[in-house]
Order: structure tokens, then C-alpha cells, then sequence
């Protein structure tokens, strides 16, 4: 695959801040300036047109970070996207509260009516009110779930199909910006460009979340080939299929699969390549984290599989010198271990640091050292249960060493290294940090962060 151009990210950047432009030219063009100046019930309302559709357009943008359209999956990848489609996503839900209020007291003071009957009115006798109060529902149980206390107590499968109402909540407040919003009823220019930008949000979804995973899928007819269990919680599915070096995937991404063995199918979950893909076979590798990877032990060979990928930019694309460090911990290992057969390098120059908490649960353990053998790879692995009076990648063992001075001794002049990091996000926090301590360059450090 060729390597992702640096002009993507920021041609993705410019086109979000080109669509905001545009949104508030065109409410200047709706007299929303002249409004400011004409009494306070005018100054309220006019400021709640424009957090209205500042928040619309901002729920578009969410919308295509939702969309997996290739130029921005590979120009943010998984982790920075999921931070990004956070944080507009609650911008976007606190300017539509904004609009909610500021529209409701503009209406109250111009009508010289109480709060509540204006209320009231607004949401019975004003079109599409209705299923807007439906999609202002739909998308406060998705921003009350993204809340990061809330993520931690549900499921993955919980959280995603939660989630799924914000395209609900995009399509119920449709109506109401067609019938009543003045901005869209009055203008020609934002009827064409609203419709535009519904329509290629629409398209985007139809098309990368449902038509070309449905293609791939029928395309390669990837079934279930066997099922081996790696350690007590761990188990590797070997899948096969047809033609399947066609599908534009590397070694270290990673995909969305829904195994069709009964119930609960249609929830997707993804996971990483533990191996580089084959012309005619895939192999993932998963630890016992819930209800949908439990169920993999439990795969019989013949099962169907859906496709949706491939995603993530942990790949060798972003790889700048020579030399490799694979830094994993737990079933990190996993794109490691991936990128670790596949990446072209000399014996002496890749070096793996395997943090685990006892030597059972190493998994991969024969692969990487017939690894060592055959490709002169440097493999460490660090075993003990974490140290618990300070942030720290290191065992509770190797508690008198420093972090930094510590991966410098398994890993001698870091700094020459393009250095691979995956594990449990607070262990990655603190190998990162020593790595930069160490003197790394942050463009040498590479990272994906698959929690949600």
C-alpha cells in the first residue's frame, strides 16, 4: 500500500474549517449581524440561529469521522480520530443546547409570552418540533455515554450501539431545519449547500459503513479455518478466504468482524492482525475481554464472517530510519508481533520489549523467538506484576530502576529506533513518556490506542 500523503490531514482540517466558514457567511447573509442590534429578543434569537447551525454543521463533521472514509481514517488513525469525534462531538451537543435556550427566551421576550407556554408552543405548533425534541433526546444519550465514567460501566457492545443515535438524531432534526429553520427556508445558497453536505454525509455512510464492507465481504467469503487457544484467556481464529491478498491491508491494522454464529452477531467488534495477511488467509488474536471475544473460543470452523476495514495507521508506512523497537504489553503483542514478521529489516536491528505479567502469559512466545532465530531479532521479555506506588511500565522486580534508564539498557541508543508501542493505555502512558525521556524524537514514536 502506498504511503498516506502528508497533504490528506491537512486538506481534512481545511475542509472542516472551510464548512464552518461557510456556515457563518451564510448567516450573515440571513441578516444575522443586522439582528444583533435590533432589541434583545432579536440579539437572543439571531445568536441562537447561529449556535444552531454552527452545531448542525459540527454534527456533519462527527458524522464523517464516523464514516471511515479512507483519507481521514489513515491521516488521524484510530486514537487521535476517537479524540477528535469526542471532542466535536461535545462541542457540537453544547452549542445545540445553546441554540435550545437562546431560541426559546429570544421567542418568549419577542412574544411577550411566560417561558413555559413559549415552550410549549414552539415544540407543538412549529413543524418538525416534534421529532426535533426526539433527535435533541437521541443525541444527549449519546453525549451522556461518552462521558468517560459512563464508557468505563458499560460494554463495548453497549457503548457502540448507543451510539448508533447519532445517526438517528441526525436524520430526526432534518425536518425541523427544512420547515422552520430560516436560514435553510429562506435562502437559496444554504438550501443548496445544507443539501450538499446531508447528502454527502449520507453517501459517505451508505457507502464505506455498509456498501463496501458488504462488497468485501461477498467479495473474499471469509469463513472460520480453526480456532487455537494460545494460554488460558488468549485464543488466535484462523480465517480463510478468497483472493484475499486483493484487500488493501498491512500488517498492524486491524478490522471490524461480526462471526455469523448465532445471536449477537450483528455486533461488531475489531481486532488487530496477530499475523501479515496471506493470500488466502487472516489470523486475529484475542484475550478474554468480554462477552464478544469470549465467544471466539467457542468459533466452530465454517463459520461466515463480515468484513468492515481495514482501519489504523500502526503500520510501517510511518516507519522513518532503520532500526525497530517493538515495545508490548499484554495482548499488545499482537500488531507487534504482526509488524514484527513482516517488516523488512537486518538481523541486529529490531528489538522487542514484551512486558507480561508472568511467563504463561506470553503469548506468541515460540513464533518471536523462532523469530530471533531466523531474523537475528532482539527479543526481552519483562515479567512481574506492576508496581503500584508510582506510574510505571517496569515490574514491581525492576522497581529500583528508573523507567527511562531501564528501557535504555534493553534498548541502546533508542533514539536510532523507530520505536512500536501497543498495550493498556496507562502502560503505554508510561513507556511513551520514558521514551521520550530517553531522548527519542516524538516523531519516532508510533501509536494507536484501541480503548474507547
Amino acid at each position: 500500500m502506498r504511503r498516506t500523503p502528508p497533504w490528506w490531514r491537512d486538506a481534512v482540517a481545511i475542509a472542516c474549517w472551510v464548512s464552518a466558514l461557510v456556515v457563518l457567511l451564510l448567516w450573515v447573509s440571513g441578516r444575522g449581524l443586522q439582528l444583533l442590534g435590533s432589541g434583545p429578543a432579536d440579539l437572543l434569537i439571531s445568536v441562537g440561529r447561529l449556535t444552531g447551525l454552527v452545531a448542525a454543521d459540527l454534527l456533519l463533521v462527527q458524522v464523517f469521522l464516523m464514516a471511515r472514509v479512507p483519507i481521514i481514517e489513515r491521516s488521524y488513525g484510530q486514537d487521535e480520530l476517537a479524540r477528535r469525534h469526542r471532542l466535536v462531538g461535545f462541542y457540537s451537543f453544547n452549542l445545540l443546547l445553546a441554540h435550545i435556550v437562546l431560541i426559546t427566551v429570544g421567542y418568549t421576550l419577542r412574544d411577550h409570552s411566560d417561558l413555559l407556554r413559549e415552550t410549549w408552543t414552539i415544540v407543538t405548533a412549529y413543524g418538525g418540533m416534534l421529532l426535533a425534541v426526539a433527535a435533541t433526546i437521541a443525541l444527549t444519550a449519546v453525549a451522556v455515554t461518552s462521558v468517560r465514567v459512563a464508557r468505563k460501566a458499560l460494554r463495548y457492545e453497549s457503548w457502540h450501539l448507543l451510539h448508533l443515535y447519532a445517526y438517528v438524531g441526525v436524520g430526526l432534526s432534518i425536518p425541523h431545519e427544512i420547515w422552520t429553520g430560516q436560514d435553510f427556508s429562506t435562502s437559496r445558497l444554504a438550501q443548496v449547500y445544507w443539501w450538499s453536505a446531508y447528502a454527502l454525509a449520507a453517501g459517505a455512510i451508505a457507502f464505506y459503513r455498509v456498501g463496501l464492507p458488504i462488497w468485501r465481504t461477498l467479495r473474499h467469503g471469509i469463513t472460520v479455518s480453526s480456532v487455537v487457544r494460545e494460554s488460558q484467556d488468549v485464543v488466535t481464529v484462523h480465517l480463510a478466504g478468497r483472493g484475499l491478498h486483493r484487500l488493501p491491508v498491512q500488517a498492524g491494522q486491524f478490522f471490524v468482524f461480526r462471526f455469523l454464529d448465532g445471536p449477537g452477531w450483528s455486533r461488531g467488534n475489531p481486532y488487530s492482525l496477530s499475523a501479515p495477511p496471506r493470500h488466502h488467509r487472516l489470523q486475529i488474536t484475542a484475550k478474554d475481554a468480554g462477552d464478544s471475544s469470549r465467544r471466539l473460543a467457542g468459533l466452530r470452523p465454517g463459520t461466515k464472517v463480515l468484513i468492515e476495514g481495514p482501519y489504523g495507521r500502526l503500520t510501517g508506512e510511518r516507519r522513518i530510519g532503520r532500526r525497530l523497537a517493538m515495545l508490548a504489553c499484554g495482548i499488545g503483542i499482537t500488531p507487534l508481533r504482526a509488524l514484527l514478521e513482516d517488516l523488512p529489516y537486518s538481523p541486529g536491528d529490531a528489538v522487542l520489549v514484551y512486558r507480561a505479567r508472568s511467563s504463561p502469559d506470553l503469548v506468541f512466545r515460540e513464533e518471536l523467538e523462532q523469530l530471533a532465530r531466523d531474523r537475528g531479532t532482539t527479543v526481552h521479555y519483562v515479567l512481574g506484576r506492576r508496581i503500584t506506588d508510582r506510574k510505571s511500565w517496569l515490574p514491581q522486580e525492576a522497581a529500583q530502576w528508573e523507567d527511562a534508564a531501564a528501557l535504555e539498557a534493553l534498548v541502546p541508543h533508542l533514539s536510532a529506533y523507530d520505536v512500536f508501542v501497543c498495550g493498556p493505555d496507562p502502560w503505554m502512558d508510561a513507556i511513551s513518556a520514558a521514551a521520550l525521556e530517553a531522548g527519542l524524537p516524538a516523531s519516532q514514536l508510533h501509536q494507536e490506542r484501541f480503548s474507547w
